[in-house]
């Protein structure tokens, strides 16, 4: 690929996506894109972007979603599900005692893994949260992998990975060689695709965002709009999840980290 169409893709995902594709990611463009362009008889990635540069609106979404699509697993790097039992969910049982209600947001979930992880979490509470009303939405850029999270079937190796065999035992079973989450567990998560570009004000307000290893694709004035965007779309005492990479220093004053809790941060009024 010429520097010419390497730029012009990068152009496109950056305005479409907000992410930055730099030099280095060539590896990436290839692996993605090349059976993109063989699957609609351009051969190569020349012909795709000429293709793209023809406003081909469905080309460019299918390049958009490949590029931002990124793996995900059950309890990803655990702190933040264990921030969310120890410390998260005790304070909302506390504060939200009157209404009875929460509102959790996964942003980025891509296949599902990560709002069906809190959706278990909360299952596991079932007594303590017995008669309260509890939503959990996850969103993501890509109509695919929203499929295959709606779904919620997921392979060997999947299950296999961060997912305690207690809750693989008692939340999931066996259809063929995949595995399906219980239609209980489903059902607690409703899917919607979103933008993290696009103005936030349809989706409502959250007491908990988990928004995470998504701002780090990001150049530094998106990260500070995004996190300027969660903010006003999250309760006074709301609490917002990054992944351990993100932070929200030199970017927000909206935000305040929370004592000992990594990657936990608080919203900040006045």
């Amino acid at each position: 690929m010429s520097p010419q169409d390497f730029q012009f893709l990068s152009d496109l995902l950056k305005v479409k996506s907000g992410l930055v594709l730099t030099a280095d990611k060539g590896y990436l463009v290839e692996s993605r894109l090349l059976p993109i362009a063989r699957k609609r008889g351009l051969n190569t990635l020349e012909g795709l972007v000429g293709g793209l540069k023809r406003r081909d609106e469905a080309l460019i979404r299918d390049v958009v979603e490949a590029m931002t699509t990124n793996e995900s697993f059950f309890f990803r790097d655990n702190t933040p599900f264990d921030n969310f039992k120890a410390h998260i969910l005790p304070h909302l049982l506390k504060a939200r005692a009157d209404s009875k209600r929460i509102r959790i947001w996964s942003a980025a979930a891509s296949t599902g893994q990560e709002p069906y992880s809190l959706a278990m979490l909360l299952a596991e509470q079932k007594a303590a949260l017995a008669g309260w009303r509890v939503e959990i939405l996850g969103t993501d850029i890509s109509a695919e992998v929203l499929t295959r999270a709606r779904a919620g079937l997921y392979t060997q190796f999947e299950v296999q990975r961060g997912l305690p065999i207690q809750l693989l035992v008692k939340y999931f079973k066996k259809e063929g060689d995949m595995w399906r989450i219980a239609p209980d567990i489903r059902g607690m998560v409703q899917y919607r695709e979103f933008n993290l570009l696009d103005g936030f004000t349809g989706l409502g307000r959250f007491d908990v965002v988990f928004c995470r290893n998504v701002l780090i694709y990001f150049d530094q004035p998106t990260k500070a709009a995004v996190l300027d965007r969660l903010a006003d779309s999250m309760a006074d005492d709301g609490m917002l999840c990054l992944g351990a990479a993100e932070t929200v220093l030199g970017l927000s004053s909206r935000f305040r980290p929370v004592k000992d809790r990594r990657g936990l941060y608080e919203v900040v009024r006045g």
